[in-house]
């Protein structure tokens, strides 16, 4: 077990929540959230915020609002 401390885990909690860290990598910071609170706390904040953003990225807006939002776009080109 390798404890890589706070500063490498903050530094690297993004990438390792969207699984891209190498697999010794991710070793470390699994084992330095193991034993840290404070990091372990930033993780579940951060684990949340990505899922979040994964549902709000697969929802798709209403079909009217589409419509009116490239009628607008269309419009604005028109006038440039």
């Amino acid at each position: 077990m390798t404890d890589c401390g706070c500063d490498k885990a903050k530094a690297e909690l993004e990438e390792y929540l969207h699984n891209e860290l190498c697999s010794a990598d991710a070793q470390d910071i699994r084992d330095h959230l193991a034993n840290c609170p404070d990091c372990t706390s930033e993780h579940h904040v951060g684990r949340v915020l990505t899922e979040a953003v994964q549902r709000a990225c697969k929802e798709a807006a209403p079909e009217e609002l589409r419509a009116q939002v490239l009628a607008s776009l269309r419009s604005l080109q028109a006038t440039h």
